[in-house]
């Protein structure tokens, strides 16, 4: 008798904020209206969800703006595999690898490797070149009760229809309300 172990292949999960109005930051990149909805002992779900991951992505110009908030740390180093995509080439540095070759070959390679999740935090750029590609398994967006008017949005358009199945949604005591949604097969 043989007996098969079928492993689920990783998935590419973007696990973002944004508000209302569908900004993920001013436009001079100020965040501090995510503090709207900071609660006492409420992470929304984050440390579940980082529980089920071991490798990061983020487009160079969030991984900047993370370096600029942090004094020139990158604290997702310390916790996952991390890749910046980016269109120049540049060493790997702090636990960080720069990649600026084909997205789908990355992340095909990635979710064919042994692991837990790959975890996408942003920008609109690189969340559009991944949508694009219909490369995104999961989409986690937390909506802040929040409206900015302007700033740089979450999704920039100009991507194909991807249709989504619904898996969640959670109304929290703060009014963020978390949507989440899996890629329609």
């Amino acid at each position: 008798m043989k007996i098969y172990i079928i492993m689920s292949k990783r998935k590419l999960i973007l696990y973002i904020s944004m508000s209302l109005d569908g900004f993920i930051a001013t436009k001079d990149d100020d965040l501090s209206w995510l503090s709207t909805v900071e609660k006492e002992g409420e992470d929304y779900g984050y440390k579940k969800f980082i529980d089920t991951i071991d490798t990061y992505i983020v487009g160079r110009a969030t991984y900047d703006v993370i370096l600029k908030l942090t004094g020139g740390v990158f604290p997702q180093a310390e916790q996952f595999k991390c890749y910046v995509i980016t269109r120049e080439k540049r060493k790997s540095e702090n636990g960080v690898s720069f990649y600026n070759g084909n997205i789908e070959v990355l992340i095909n390679e990635l979710k064919n490797k042994d692991g837990k999740n790959i975890y996408c935090d942003g920008g609109g750029q690189i969340v559009n070149l991944l949508m694009n590609k219909n490369l995104i398994d999961e989409y986690i967006v937390s909506i802040i009760p929040i409206i900015l008017g302007d700033g740089k949005r979450l999704f920039i358009g100009e991507t194909p229809m991807i249709k989504l199945n619904s898996k969640s949604s959670k109304k929290y005591e703060t009014g963020l309300i978390q949507l989440h949604y899996e890629k329609s097969n």
